[in-house]
């Protein structure tokens, strides 16, 4: 079924198809590390952060949110 969707059944993929499927896969493979990295940081820095619950909400001023400012100010 997989060769069949990919296009060809009994012929070999071609060589820019398997470098690109494994430059993607190490891609892949360095974002996975990335988040992974990620991740630990911000649950490092979720044990060291003492904040009370009225900081982890943002609270916009009334005139503010009526009037906005244009994107190219």
């Amino acid at each position: 079924m997989a060769k069949a969707l990919f296009g060809h059944v009994g012929v070999s993929p071609e060589m820019r198809v398997l470098s690109e499927v494994r430059r993607l896969r190490e891609h892949c493979r360095n974002l996975e590390h990335e988040v992974a990295r990620l991740e630990a940081a911000n649950a490092a820095l979720r044990q060291g952060l003492a904040v009370d619950d009225d900081m982890l909400t943002l609270a916009v001023p009334d005139g503010v949110a009526e009037h906005p400012e244009p994107a190219m100010a």
